[in-house]
């Protein structure tokens, strides 16, 4: 196996090419996912001409194997589990609670870290794609999903560099389009496909919104 992106800004520049067919809609709006989705976004959101803006969304992690999502928790009070990894870890419904009140916690200090007093953007009519610098069990892009649907976008696009192939079948079942870069039969972890794979921090996520922010202002609604 071969380490595929040299870093998420690589990624994202090989996700934007992938993207072309998007490029110039008046209604687009770019979605990341923090806080590895943002470098992987901003690059897409450049490239395409469109707004970037955040989406808020916590993994459930499985007690003692936090990497293992057993479900994932977004912004509006939606939570997604995974019934399938919750069977085979045993995890009981008071592990299933403090996990999620917990990342809530976490879900809410991000959202003050990251927008302060920013409004979200408008979803309604729009064409919104999604991003992360990859997927695993797709716990928590199917959050962000359920958490926009409602909200009556023109489209749900979910764009990723990579994720194994039982996971993007799942999520041609729920978005509008799905586009990946790659899709692996041995996917061990997202980790595994970057040759630099570091950790970000609030402020590396808060100097790339607002040079976002900057370049292309979004117009409140």
């Amino acid at each position: 196996m071969s380490r595929t992106f040299a870093d998420r800004t690589e990624a994202g520049q090989r996700l934007a090419r992938a993207l072309h067919a998007y490029t110039g809609r008046a209604d687009l709006l770019v979605l990341a996912l923090p806080r590895g989705g943002v470098p992987v976004a901003y690059e897409v959101a450049r490239a395409l001409g469109a707004p970037l803006d955040l989406l808020l969304v916590r993994k459930l992690g499985v007690p003692g194997q936090e990497e293992l999502a057993m479900g994932a928790i977004a912004s509006g009070g939606i939570r997604v589990l995974n019934r399938e990894v919750i069977a085979a870890t045993g995890v009981g419904e008071a592990e299933i609670e403090a996990a999620a009140a917990r990342e809530q916690r976490e879900l809410e200090r991000r959202a003050g870290a990251y927008r302060g007093e920013r409004p979200p953007p408008a979803i309604a009519g729009r064409c919104v794609i999604l991003i992360d610098d990859g997927l695993a069990t797709g716990a928590t892009m199917r959050a962000a999903l359920a958490a926009l649907r409602p909200q009556r976008p023109a489209a749900l696009v979910v764009a990723v560099p990579v994720a194994p192939r039982d996971t993007l079948a799942r999520l041609r079942a729920e978005a509008d389009d799905v586009v990946c870069l790659e899709a692996p039969e041995d996917f061990y972890a997202i980790g595994a496909w970057y040759r630099d794979f570091g950790q970000l921090d609030d402020d590396q996520v808060r100097a790339l919104l607002a040079r976002a922010w900057t370049e292309r202002p979004e117009v409140q609604s």
